[in-house]
């Protein structure tokens, strides 16, 4: 797993949205490509939900516990209680997100839970706003049309049962949380290594999702091997792989350009499931991803022209 503790910087007053640099662009696709892995495995996997979110935490904390403890056990010793308290701050938003999101795929359909989860960026660059920070008016343009198009791209049919709008709830709080983890954790990320922040954050996580699942009554046993074997496949690719890598590349990206990067997910999450299983994407799928190419050429343009300042227009 590529390492970094970076070291210690000031917050900007302006939104740096840019592309990063060559190698952490190159970790953001293959990270986008892991997590594109979750939704169709998820589907396949026979375990309640929560209990999947569960398991991929507890699981990726065990493989990088013993790694924490013999290559950072000097950070780990002498991080600070900000760094303590944002990590785990991070794992708790985390879990808030996968407690949220991941039912309301039971309750509403998964196409408008998953269109609802994808105004990640929305939140991402509203969180950044109430920061201080200065985002152009061509960005929030270009953020809208991307999710615009996710929304195209899924096929979301927004219902208006009772059952259905608690689940759009939880999909829209569950986008919220997932751009507030984001963010939590590129503060974090600014001066402490991947592999501490990530085992305190998804160590927190499983800890909360397993307090979750305990008082809910979901079973965390008695799965066949196949089960196992797709829990196994999930931890290492979207986990692992996928969620580690986008915490490494919060070293020289922004949460709000990482939350626009992340609605790619949905394209790859659907390639997937039209090859593994069958389920193939609506006719509004291509020009969903026509506008959601458009809106971050957009964002990625606007913030180039406006250079470092990135003004409020």
């Amino acid at each position: 797993m590529p390492e970094s503790a970076a070291a210690p910087r000031s917050r900007p007053s302006h939104e740096a949205i840019t592309l990063p640099p060559r190698l952490d662009l190159g970790l953001l696709v293959v990270a986008i490509a892991a997590v594109s892995t979750s939704a169709p495995l998820i589907a396949v996997t026979a375990a309640p939900a929560l209990a999947i979110a569960f398991w991929r935490n507890a699981m990726a904390t065990t493989v990088l516990l013993p790694l924490a403890a013999v290559r950072r056990r000097a950070e780990l010793s002498t991080l600070d209680g900000r760094g303590w308290r944002m990590s785990v701050w991070a794992g708790a938003l985390l879990a808030g997100h996968f407690a949220t999101w991941v039912p309301s795929v039971t309750l509403t359909s998964v196409a408008s839970a998953t269109a609802l989860v994808a105004t990640q960026p929305v939140w991402a660059a509203v969180i950044a706003h109430r920061q201080g920070r200065r985002i152009a008016r061509g960005v929030w343009v270009g953020i809208a049309l991307a999710v615009a198009g996710a929304v195209l791209l899924t096929g979301a049919d927004l219902r208006l049962s009772g059952r259905a709008l608690l689940g759009d709830l939880l999909a829209l709080v569950g986008g919220a949380l997932a751009a507030a983890y984001v963010t939590a954790g590129g503060s974090v990320r600014a001066r402490v290594s991947t592999t501490t922040y990530t085992t305190i954050c998804y160590g927190s996580c499983a800890l909360l999702l397993l307090a979750t699942c305990l008082v809910a009554g979901v079973p965390l046993t008695g799965y066949a091997g196949g089960t196992w074997l797709k829990l196994a496949a999930l931890t290492g690719g979207a986990q692992l792989l996928g969620h580690s890598l986008v915490n490494v590349v919060l070293r020289s990206t922004s949460p709000t350009v990482i939350s626009l990067a992340i609605l790619f997910e949905m394209p790859g999450a659907a390639l997937l499931a039209a090859v593994w299983l069958g389920q193939y994407p609506s006719p509004w799928a291509f020009p969903g991803l026509a506008l959601l190419l458009l809106g971050v050429a957009v964002v990625i343009r606007t913030g180039a022209g406006a250079g470092a300042a990135l003004p409020v227009e």
